[in-house]
């Protein structure tokens, strides 16, 4: 065996041993005394570095399970977090930031086609996929549009790079800044939903700013997570209208295409539909003692929350995968002028939304 996939499996190993023994610490209340640092060193942040760190040390491992553990476990977790949400409170959250959501959407499309194809010379598709990708969810959203325009591999390697590497500077430097600005959890969820391109990077840096803040959440009741992935799921719905728009921008690819189209419903996310699902379930049936009695509900009510804890530590693991898989040959593909639109659009947005939500 490969030196490098040993240190992989290690790695692996002390991390998902290390984040169960955090989560049944977290359901039976258990004090390790002067051992507690075992089940709580691993968080959002260290998770991601530590697979930064592996990926540009040792290179590629296990890249097909690795690949496929960065998204479905990802995918999967966030449908866990839906078991500890009250659906009167979603809609709340995603009321808020619907507005908002739609100007930022068509803002950044916009502000990203100057940066790309005026500005920077990009080329078309590369173009066009990082700007998509920015305005709605990343690399889902550079994944369903990318065929839509039947976009070449290396485009979306190009794309998909640029949102990874900008996914993982948020994560870590965000919350700080969210931290030192002193915004509310409300504030800072709205924030990293709107600024932050793939989904998994809007958790992870909503739950280390609840990480960081636990008075501010204990004081608010409501978490910077929850309000995090409400508005960023229901702004990945925009991957709809995306996927109805575009053809109408690439219209010679599209008469030049001899294939089927990809029905344009097939382009939502099969998780956000359960991620809704689970939500309306812990609401409704779960934790409503109307429904089923008082006592079954607070049985239900910890059954929920015990599933999304389960969930956030199992977010903090597929962030490793996420980061195990930002090798050097992503960095050299990459490149530097599709690099420097994702930067330019990406600091545009975030300090656009940011001065707004803080003096709107």
């Amino acid at each position: 065996m490969k030196r490098n996939n040993i240190i992989y499996i290690t790695i692996v190993t002390v991390l998902t041993s290390c984040l169960v023994l955090g989560f049944i610490c977290e359901i039976t209340n258990i004090n390790l005394g002067s051992a507690s640092w075992l089940a709580k060193w691993v968080t959002s942040p260290v998770a991601l570095l530590i697979g930064l760190s592996f990926a540009l040390i040792f290179g590629k491992a296990y890249p097909d399970f690795n690949k496929t553990m960065s998204k479905k476990l990802l995918q999967y977790s966030v449908i866990g977090l839906g078991f500890g949400m009250n659906v009167y409170k979603a809609l709340e959250s995603g009321s808020e930031g619907m507005i908002f959501t739609i100007i930022s959407v068509l803002g950044t499309l916009a502000i990203g086609w100057f940066f790309g194809r005026k500005l920077l010379k990009v080329d078309s598709q590369t173009s066009y996929l990082i700007s998509s990708g920015t305005a709605i969810c990343g690399g889902s959203a550079i994944a369903a549009v990318g065929p839509v325009i039947k976009a070449k591999a290396e485009n979306m390697s190009v794309a998909l790079g640029v949102v990874f590497i900008l996914n993982a500077v948020a994560l870590f430097i965000f919350p700080y800044i969210g931290d030192a600005l002193g915004l509310t959890m409300k504030q800072f969820g709205m924030w990293a939903a709107i600024a932050i391109h793939d989904t998994s990077s809007v958790v992870g840096a909503g739950a280390a700013y609840d990480q960081m803040n636990p008075d501010l959440l204990s004081s608010e009741g409501v978490s910077a997570l929850e309000v995090a992935t409400t508005i960023k799921l229901t702004r990945a719905l925009w991957i709809v209208a995306i996927a109805i728009m575009t053809p109408f921008f690439f219209k010679s690819l599209q008469s030049n295409s001899d294939g089927k189209k990809k029905p344009w419903y097939r382009t939502i996310p099969t998780f956000i539909i359960w991620f809704v699902a689970a939500i309306l379930f812990n609401t409704y049936i779960l934790s409503n003692d109307s429904l089923i009695g008082n006592d079954a509900a607070e049985i239900g009510t910890m059954v929920g929350s015990a599933i999304n804890k389960l969930a956030k530590h199992l977010i903090t693991l597929s962030l490793f995968f996420i980061g195990a898989g930002l090798t050097r040959e992503t960095l050299r593909a990459v490149g530097v002028r599709p690099l420097f639109q994702g930067i330019l659009l990406w600091i545009t947005i975030s300090i656009a939304s940011l001065v707004y939500i803080i003096y709107a």
